[in-house]
């Protein structure tokens, strides 16, 4: 056997471990400030509003200016957990200085728990150019000002409603404004309760959204009415005045029997069907509220900050 000349480094030698240890050290650390601005904003891109203003725009100047381009923010997500009254800021302030750094270039909003009818009139008068609008627990959002809007969103593609007490007139008017809509959530808060349909009952009419639906929105392609008080009428509505229709989900639906004619129908017209007693496991936002999560219009709360 054959032995080198130079001899091997000792494991176990203090040494030799501290100089693969500083080996490693100079591997593994990158200066952020290096990437190619475009991965950097790639990045950027990915977080929502909340934490590019109130953290990644304060990491260095670089970044700053960075999120101040407004392809950043062509993008806004104002997603919060609700917990309004602990948050020491005002979303809706805040909100309004990521539109203004658009410059007009917004194509995607996603507003959770504070908007109101001044926030959408600001939205419409800030981009004639929304695709997407998500609008999730907006209490102070009206039928009539929802309705009188939907004129200034004739390029709206997708509409997400988690709602609590809206018509079905902002539905007629986004379909007759909207010619682009394909996809439409409108969810309702549920309270736990099957929403019964006792027969003569005129004061609500159950199949209201579901005909407006139905009259307005031919090309929609995917549907998603969550704890819907739509009956079978509304569904066979539904599944006339939507031709192109791919998806259906209709969980927490009760009112609606998927069963003879009506089950066979649905099962070869819907890709992606989702029933009534289906799990909501994966939805989004809660199906299932109480009247404690209910919000209380008289506690408000107060917000100090910036915002």
């Amino acid at each position: 056997m054959k032995f080198s000349d130079t001899p091997k480094p000792n494991p176990r030698n203090p040494n030799t471990t501290m100089a693969r240890k500083r080996g490693r050290k100079k591997k593994e650390y990158r200066n952020w400030l290096d990437l190619p601005k475009h991965v950097t904003v790639s990045i950027l891109q990915r977080l929502g509003a909340i934490d590019i203003l109130e953290s990644a725009q304060k990491v260095c100047m670089l970044w700053r200016n960075i999120c101040k381009d407004p392809s950043i923010w062509r993008a806004i997500d104002m997603h919060n957990l609700g917990d309004l009254h602990d948050m020491p800021y005002d979303l809706e302030k805040m909100c309004i200085h990521a539109i203004d750094r658009s410059c007009g270039q917004l194509r995607d909003i996603n507003i959770e728990y504070f908007g109101t009818d001044e926030l959408l009139i600001y939205i419409t008068q800030s981009t004639s150019h929304l695709r997407r609008l998500r609008l999730v627990c907006c209490y102070y959002i009206t039928d009539k000002k929802l309705s009188e809007l939907a004129a200034k969103l004739p390029l709206l593609e997708e509409l997400d409603m988690t709602i609590s007490s809206l018509s079905e007139e902002p539905l007629k008017a986004l379909g007759r404004c909207c010619p682009l809509l394909k996809s439409l959530k409108w969810n309702q808060l549920w309270d736990g309760r099957p929403h019964i349909h006792v027969e003569g009952d005129e004061e609500f009419d159950d199949d209201g959204e579901a005909l407006a639906i139905a009259k307005n929105m031919p090309e929609l392609r995917h549907l998603q009415l969550i704890g819907n008080k739509v009956t079978n009428d509304g569904l066979r509505a539904i599944l006339d005045g939507c031709p192109h229709l791919e998806s259906l989900d209709i969980r927490k639906c009760f009112n609606v029997t998927l069963s003879g004619n009506l089950g066979k129908r649905c099962a070869e017209r819907i890709k992606n069907l989702r029933h009534p007693n289906d799990s909501t496991h994966d939805y989004g936002f809660m199906a299932e509220i109480s009247d404690m999560d209910r919000f209380d219009e008289d506690d408000s709360g107060d917000f100090y900050s910036d915002y």
